[in-house]
């Protein structure tokens, strides 16, 4: 029996889905993104699911159809920062499709079979709206739920080295989920000191209008206030270990360092442990 697609049914479905999408990939990669941006990407989502209209293709085309595609949605929600941060971006979208689209599957499955038609890796459902909120909100809650407990899992002790020409500090680490800034021009997480850390290692104040060549400054806002932005300081040393006290054990973090009002301390996300694997 041949179904009937309705386009504007399509595009507006995968604009919603895209949303939800884009915003699970900003949480688990940390990437900033803008209301309009995102607005951006999710349109170019729905459009692009006018492609459950081509005709089957095989397996490697389709691979390279639903990865450009995933590509050119990302560019227009996050914008070109390096190609590093656009492959992890790209990844982790593809990444909640997957896992936001059999969630989504698998409930109109149960619930109403033979109203999915799936193509070119997009879906069209007949769908009930409410049934449709309850089922994006309750995946976005969950993907986003795993994501803060894997943000959260990074016990023990860590101490920060940072190295800069012929200084070589050493400071106390701690991991905080609330420190998201990253530099938008590298990708880069930054590491937030204190101000005592930028005297020692530059032998001068922190003042913001007149930095040591290689600084510049960077926005920022704070996780409690979105109200509370200003300009922040930052570098790229010529290393940084994150040092596990516990067992010994130090690992180089590409990472550049931010200096703010946090004492002799190095402030930074959780997920920069994860990916040094101790």
């Amino acid at each position: 029996m041949m179904q009937t697609i309705y386009a504007d049914v399509l595009i507006v479905l995968n604009t919603y889905i895209s949303f939800f999408l884009l915003r699970i990939t900003a949480r688990l990669t940390h990437t900033p993104l803008r209301r309009g941006r995102c607005a951006a990407g999710s349109v170019l989502g729905g459009i692009s699911s006018l492609l459950i209209l081509l005709p089957p293709v095989g397996v490697p085309l389709l691979a390279v159809i639903r990865l450009s595609s995933a590509c050119c949605i990302c560019l227009a929600a996050f914008g070109f920062i390096s190609i590093r941060r656009l492959i992890v971006n790209t990844a982790a979208f593809l990444c909640a499709n997957i896992l936001l689209a059999g969630l989504v599957y698998a409930v109109y499955s149960w619930l109403r079979p033979g109203l999915i038609v799936v193509g070119s890796g997009y879906f069209y459902v007949h769908f009930s709206l409410l049934v449709l909120i309850l089922t994006t909100a309750g995946a976005y809650l969950i993907i986003t739920a795993a994501g803060r407990l894997a943000d959260s899992s990074s016990p023990g002790d860590w101490q920060v080295i940072i190295r800069y020409k012929t200084k070589l500090i050493s400071v106390s680490g701690l991991a905080d989920t609330g420190d998201l800034l990253t530099d938008i021009f590298t990708g880069l997480p930054v590491v937030i000191c204190g101000k005592e850390v930028f005297r020692e290692l530059t032998g001068r104040e922190p003042e913001l209008y007149d930095l040591p060549p290689g600084f510049r400054l960077i926005p920022y806002t704070t996780a409690s206030d979105s109200s509370t932005a200003g300009l922040i300081p930052v570098f790229r040393p010529d290393e940084v270990l994150i040092k596990d006290t516990a067992t010994g054990e130090r690992k180089p973090a590409d990472v550049l360092v931010g200096f703010g009002s946090c004492g002799r301390k190095a402030i930074f996300n959780p997920r920069i442990v994860r990916t040094l694997r101790f």
